[in-house]
């Protein structure tokens, strides 16, 4: 029984411009067959169970010829599977989606087409560039630049000369130069307004405002390279009034984000969303431990929660043990900041205790004040706890028991190689836990950190940060908010 093929368009960078219907096909593959251009974003949405066909090509560089990319599509949807094939911008846009579609019409294989967001409008459109405006264009043209060797361009100069729209270009930053003196041929004004959007649409986009004439040479001059797109038109004297992108605090910066493994990446998304270009550096994985909870542990006066995974673990152990929210009716529950206490509402617990900062030494504090020397408190933690809450707790006489509930462990590095580039051209990090900073140092061994500015969410992990041998910036409110905040206000003071 014959499979089926999915087209998809993955638009040009981030999931955020990725289609529903693209994210849905994502799910239902057995495989994907991606290009170089999208995003590793948008491949980390592809289920693990699904295999994973690099064909990506690059300008000369062919290390999966087309007619291997069309072979495989129809190998794979032959053995029954739904094959996505994962293509940048739109596949019917200068991205040879119909050549990949010819031997699947021919032999009846069920086939889909979904749309992608176009770089031709959307890099622009990022850029402050409408590709249309009353009363400044009311057309616009998209060209391919693409050429084999040193074949003469077959674009129609005097034509397009004479539009009077916007002139977008696609894949012509090699052919630059001869596309601004073709168009210089036919006629054009050499003032006409011109601009280059690098990587539009993602973090680290850059873009360039000139003329048609100085456009070549100033490019080379900034160090412009593909994936771009070029615009020659008024519009493009639009970008100062409507650019966004470079007015986001933190646009131009770069900062590696750690995370759980299993984390959903908040903090990445808190930092792109203020213009950073994000490293996501999954650290450390966290593994419940298994078993039911013990008895005694309804003795307890107090329960005290430090993360949203010792949530999370507590109560699938709760449910493991026979019983359900109802055992704690006569216990009194801590959370130590805004995030745990969101997820021990989820469950249906509204803690009585947050303290009015979000770290253990705060947590303490407040349960000393309300609690006398009697009162069992179990902290749920995790296997190797940093100690501050116990230790402050045990030197006011408080009765403590430890309740273990997941081990935290380290992550080997994706990329070490880029991760020490980063760090050695003074990229900074975030960490949401110490264990993050602790996992990166052992990581690559040896390493000088002390020039590396590490910017922790809160005391202990600031601790454990410059133990590691990294220079720390603590944010005042230990959340991802108050984290991103202080990376917001840090980065964006010391300028470009």
């Amino acid at each position: 029984m014959s499979g089926k093929i999915i087209l998809v368009g993955a638009g040009p960078g981030g999931k955020g411009l990725l289609t529903l219907r693209g994210l849905e096909a994502l799910g239902e593959a057995d495989a994907v067959v991606y290009d170089r251009l999208v995003s590793e974003e948008i491949l980390s949405l592809i289920p693990s169970s699904a295999e994973k066909i690099d064909a990506g090509k690059s300008p000369g560089s062919h290390p999966v010829p087309q007619p291997e990319i069309n072979r495989i599509l129809v190998e794979k949807a032959e053995e029954g599977k739904t094959v996505v094939r994962l293509k940048g911008g739109d596949p019917f846009v200068f991205g040879r989606g119909g050549e990949e579609l010819d031997i699947p019409a021919e032999k009846g294989i069920p086939f889909e087409v979904v749309p992608g967001v176009t770089s031709a409008v959307a890099a622009l459109s990022e850029a402050g560039i409408p590709v249309t405006a009353r009363g400044v264009a009311s057309s616009f043209h998209v060209i391919t630049g693409h050429q084999k060797g040193d074949e003469p361009l077959q674009i129609p100069f005097d034509a397009l000369a004479k539009a009077g729209g916007t002139l977008v270009f696609l894949m012509g930053m090699g052919a630059l130069p001869r596309l601004s003196e073709g168009l210089l041929s036919a006629g054009m004004d050499p003032e006409t307004p011109a601009a280059i959007v690098e990587n539009g649409a993602r973090p680290e986009q850059r873009k360039l405002l000139s003329t048609l004439a100085r456009l070549p040479e100033e490019a080379a001059a900034m160090g412009l390279h593909s994936p771009a797109v070029i615009a020659v038109g008024a519009v493009c004297g639009l970008s100062g009034r409507y650019g966004w992108r470079e007015k986001l605090p933190l646009h131009g910066k770069k900062i590696i984000a750690g995370r759980s493994g299993s984390a959903e990446g908040k903090l990445l998304r808190l930092l792109e969303r203020m213009g950073a270009s994000v490293y996501d550096l999954p650290l450390i994985r966290t593994d419940p431990l298994p078993g039911p909870l013990p008895p005694e542990l309804l003795d307890s006066r107090w329960l005290t929660f430090s993360s949203k995974v010792g949530v999370r673990c507590f109560f699938a152990r709760l449910v493991e043990s026979g019983l359900d929210t109802r055992a704690l009716s006569g216990v009194k529950i801590a959370a130590v900041g805004r995030a745990t206490a969101a997820a021990l509402r989820e469950k249906g617990i509204l803690p009585d205790l947050i303290p009015e900062q979000f770290d253990g030494e705060h947590l303490g504090k407040a349960l000393i004040e309300r609690t006398d020397p009697f009162d069992l408190i179990t902290l749920c933690e995790p296997e190797s706890p940093s100690g501050t809450l116990r230790e402050m707790l045990t030197a006011a006489g408080r009765t403590v028991r430890s309740l273990p509930l997941y081990r935290t462990a380290p992550l080997p590095l994706r990329e070490p190689e880029r991760v020490e580039r980063m760090l050695r051209e003074g990229v900074p990090a975030a960490f949401s836990s110490g264990s993050m900073a602790r996992s990166l140092a052992a990581s690559l061994p040896g390493m000088d950190f002390s020039g590396v500015t590490a910017f922790c969410i809160g005391r202990e992990t600031g601790k454990a940060a410059r133990e590691a041998g990294f220079r720390t910036v603590v944010a005042e409110e230990a959340t991802l908010e108050g984290l991103a905040g202080k990376i917001r206000e840090t980065l964006a003071a010391k300028g470009s």
